[in-house]
């Protein structure tokens, strides 16, 4: 087991969905990881990841950022099973980036996923490619942790949050205390971090009254059930 040090520590924070600041759950678990790190005493910075690939130039301020960091942490939405393509693509760069370096610093990395599907289970493909890209960018793997239900969060402050999200709180204050150790996160978190917050049943009946909200928004109402590629799909296999 490695002890803790007494030299100050900087968290690097990438934030991998698009969504506008302050708007994505994959901020707010990033932002809450930081603040219960700041206690253990690290700095931090956050980039969002649409920010640090618009340029060459901000890539490579990126890419600086990434190694002088202690420990970086990723919080990224999972679509469909698998990586938002802008998450692929800065991977992608830090590990042709570091694999070309003779020495490149030893820092633990910490992967943070969520999915609107009330079953954590769908993050687990991008979190074993996040393992894999530690090995292959010579990062410390400290863990991957999956949240389900992601719309519980929508963007806001966990801090403010009420009880039904005690269990996140609670899951990342306990990977913060186990980082500021050098250690992985623990398995009892990544284990409540997964927990639905709420039942099934409950959860998909908000998410199905929601999107009936968004098409009527949208002036989309009438076209949910539409198929506009079926008919050209019957007269294919008739051929």
């Amino acid at each position: 087991m490695n002890t803790p040090t007494n030299q100050p520590r900087h968290a690097l924070l990438l934030v991998g969905s698009a969504k506008k600041e302050h708007e994505s759950t994959s901020e707010a678990l990033g932002h809450y990881l930081l603040e219960q790190l700041a206690a253990q005493g690290f700095s931090s910075e956050t980039i969002h990841v649409q920010r640090a690939l618009r340029t060459p130039d901000r890539t490579s301020e990126f890419l600086a950022l990434v190694d002088a960091a202690d420990l970086f942490v990723l919080a990224f939405p999972v679509y469909v099973d698998s990586l938002p393509y802008l998450v692929t693509r800065a991977m992608e760069q830090i590990a042709e980036h570091r694999q070309s370096q003779p020495n490149p610093r030893r820092a633990g990395f910490l992967a943070i996923a969520n999915c609107g599907f009330p079953e954590a289970q769908h993050c687990k493909t991008a979190l074993d490619i996040r393992a894999f890209f530690a090995q292959q960018a010579h990062f410390e793997w400290r863990g991957g942790l999956a949240l389900g239900e992601g719309g519980m969060v929508a963007g806001r402050a966990l801090a403010e949050l009420g009880g039904s999200l005690k269990t996140v709180r609670q899951a990342l204050e306990m990977t913060a205390a186990a980082l500021a150790k050098n250690e992985h996160a623990p398995q009892q978190a990544i284990d409540l971090l997964a927990k639905p917050l709420i039942p099934f049943r409950l959860y998909t009946s908000v998410a199905t009254v929601g999107w009936h909200l968004t098409s009527w928004q949208n002036g989309a109402h009438q076209q949910l059930h539409a198929q506009p590629l079926h008919q050209d799909f019957r007269e294919d296999s008739r051929s």
